[in-house]
Formats: C-alpha cells, sequence, structure tokens
C-alpha cells in the first residue's frame, strides 16, 4: 500500500512531534578545561624541580597536579553519565527515525502528479500541504538535535583519549617530583627551629606511650611554650583548609566496623597523596606511634596540638617552625591507577581513594571535634 500526500504528512506529525534538540552538557567543556588546567599543572611540575625555593615550588605544584587531577576525574565522571544519556536517547529514537526515514521515502516514490492530487480535491491538497508545513521545521529540528549530539559524542571520545595520555604524563611528572620533594625538604637549610630542652623526655614519653591519648596528653604537658606561632588561631575556626585532599569517611565520635569511637575525624585520601600544614605551626613530634603508622603532631598555637596520623612518610623535624601550606609528608599507597581512570569513570566517587589520614584536635589534654574548624568539614 502507498501512501498519499495526506497520509505520509499525518505520519510525519505523528511521529516527529515529541521531539526537541538538546543542548551541549556542560561537562564536556568542563573536562576540557579540566584536561588543560592538569596539563598546565604537569608542566609546573617539571619547572618547579630547578627552581630556586624547591620545597615550596614542589609543593605548590604537586597541590596543583592533585587539584587537577581530581578536577578532571570529576568531570569525566560527568562525561561518561552524558555520553551514556546519549546513547541511551539513540537506541529509544532508532526505531522512530527508521519509521520517519521509511515514510519519507515512500513519498518520494509517489509520482509528482499524484502527490498533487487529493481524494478530497483542492481543500484536502492544502490542509495535507498546510501538515507538511508544520511539519518541516519540526524534522529540521530533530536532524540538528541529533546532528549536535552526534558531535558531542565526539568530543567525549577524544576527551577520553587525551585525559588517558594527560594522566600517564602526569603520573610519572608526580612520581618524580614527589622523590624530589623528600630529598628537598632533606636538603633545605635554614628553617626557623626551636630546639626541644629535653628531648629525652619526650622518648621516654614515646616509650611508655600505649595510645595515642596518652601520648598527646604527655606532651601536651611536657612544655608551656615552645615557640609556637601567635597569629589566632581560634580566630580561623571553620576556615582551615584540611590538611590533605579528600573526603570525610568517619566523624568525630562515629564508630568505626570494630565499634571503637575516636575523637578526631578520617578522610579518605588517594594514594600518595600530600599532606600539608593547614596553619603556621611547630613541629612537636614526627614519627611512628603505635599502630597508626607515621604521625605528625604540630601546635598551631600555644595550648593547642594538631595530630595527623596514617602517612607513609613524615617531613622535618621536631622542633621546625613550619608555614601554612608547607609539605608535612605523604601518604601510602601505590598512584599508578591514575592514568587508568577513563576506563571506570562511571564508578563511584570514592573510586582509588584507599589511603586514610586520622585528623585530632586538642586543646590541653582535651580532645576537640576537628571537623568544625575545617572549610570543608564544618557543617558535616
Amino acid at each position: 500500500m502507498r501512501l498519499g500526500l495526506s497520509g505520509a504528512a499525518i505520519c510525519l506529525a505523528c511521529l516527529a512531534a515529541p521531539v526537541r534538540s538538546e543542548a551541549v552538557d556542560p561537562a564536556v567543556p568542563a573536562a576540557e578545561v579540566a584536561a588543560s588546567n592538569l596539563r598546565d599543572a604537569v608542566a609546573g611540575l617539571k619547572d618547579a624541580r630547578g627552581a630556586s625555593n624547591r620545597v615550596k615550588a614542589l609543593t605548590r605544584t604537586i597541590s596543583a597536579y592533585e587539584q587537577g587531577l581530581a578536577a578532571l576525574r570529576d568531570a569525566l565522571r560527568r562525561a561518561a553519565v552524558r555520553e551514556a544519556e546519549i546513547r541511551t536517547v539513540f537506541e529509544a529514537r532508532r526505531g522512530r527515525i527508521g519509521q520517519l526515514l521509511s515514510v519519507m521515502l515512500a513519498m518520494e516514490r509517489d509520482p509528482a502528479p499524484l502527490l498533487l492530487l487529493h481524494p478530497d480535491g483542492p481543500l484536502g491538497t492544502a490542509r495535507a500541504g498546510m501538515v507538511l508545513s508544520s511539519v518541516a521545521p519540526i524534522l529540521q529540528s530533530e536532524a540538528e538535535g541529533l546532528r549536535s549530539q552526534l558531535e558531542e559524542l565526539k568530543r567525549l571520545r577524544a576527551l577520553q583519549t587525551d585525559a588517558k595520555d594527560t594522566l600517564s604524563r602526569g603520573l610519572v611528572a608526580a612520581q618524580e617530583a614527589r622523590a624530589a620533594l623528600s630529598q628537598a625538604v632533606q636538603d633545605r637549610t635554614g628553617l626557623p627551629r626551636h630546639f626541644i630542652d629535653s628531648p629525652e623526655e619526650l622518648t621516654a614519653l614515646l616509650a611508655g606511650a600505649d595510645s595515642l591519648d596518652s601520648f598527646a596528653s604527655g606532651l601536651a604537658g611536657m612544655e608551656t611554650d615552645i615557640g609556637a606561632p601567635t597569629e589566632d588561631f581560634e580566630g580561623a575556626k571553620g576556615t582551615l583548609p584540611l590538611p590533605v585532599r579528600g573526603r570525610m569517611l568517619r566523624k568525630s565520635g562515629e564508630a568505626d566496623a570494630a565499634g571503637i569511637r575516636r575523637a578526631g575525624i578520617l578522610i579518605a585520601t588517594r594514594p600518595a597523596a600530600l599532606v600539608t600544614a593547614p596553619w603556621p605551626a611547630t613541629v612537636r613530634y614526627r614519627g611512628p606511634l603505635l599502630d597508626y603508622g607515621n604521625v605528625m603532631i604540630v601546635e598551631p598555637s600555644p595550648g593547642y596540638l594538631l595530630v595527623l596520623a596514617g602517612m607513609d612518610s613524615v617531613f622535618g623535624e621536631t622542633g621546625d617552625i613550619v608555614e601554612a601550606g608547607a609539605p608535612l609528608g605523604l601518604m601510602g599507597g601505590s598512584d599508578a591507577n591514575a592514568a587508568v581512570f577513563p576506563a571506570d569513570a562511571e564508578e563511584g566517587g570514592g573510586t582509588g581513594r584507599t589511603e586514610t589520614l586520622y585528623i585530632e584536635l586538642r586543646h590541653g589534654k582535651e580532645p576537640l571535634d576537628p571537623g568544625p574548624w575545617f572549610a570543608e568539614t564544618k557543617d558535616n
């Protein structure tokens, strides 16, 4: 059975009416910007190795790399979701597009004189022509929407290929920069120091400690003034940056899998993440402690102790006075999977966060909830 002008027009109207074109999702340009920023950070990592102040330069550029990496991963994750949406739309429209093509082909097969005739006469022909004229813009919109989505899909594919190369080069540069940072910290001279009067007391305290609480309490009582910075630490509550890039895994007082409750918070981080000082501080202790791995305890203000536990390596020496943003250590694990991210882009946001940093804040011998002190965790 062949379709005449009226039948074809009605079929086209029914098939095309629900269609609308869709704008390009912002995930695509966001991912492209993140990839560009990460490339800049990688270039900065290479330049920092020859900088005059290598510790600051390396710390700054490693932080930029981690920020760029996090932004790219987030953008790629959203881009992967967008790609899945486009593919779903294509699958859903496959049948309708086939029907549209069939109707249009049937119209093309009708001889021109027959198309100009209508069983209902000139009035029917005019009405059918009006239907076709209203359907044509919809079909054009449909074609433009599909073309836009195909272009977007092409950009998503190119972005993933480019991101894989960027991540691979960035991973190598970051590993080299972390090693260079460790060496630069060891080699630096001229760092302000406060010399502890009785290092033997610290050694004895460490040997007799049976918990982090007992060690920190003993440390708080060792000296009343060791030259801690005098800036308004209390006034900065709620504005401090987290010492490491990550997300809250457990709040203060929240029980872990074993039912143990601790005063501090637990932050999930990526392997080999850089840990920095959130505030100017004096190093009161650095090194292994019980089963906490490497621990760094700093005094940001007289009477306050900030405990950071769970690092693989720690920088500096007891008595060092460090600036805000200074490197304190590196988390453990290997960041070797960083460049393989595009394959698991649709997984959850915690993908790859295999390390944990425990953060505890104490005033005198009493622990405080550190969550409200940091900008990223104060409302969690």
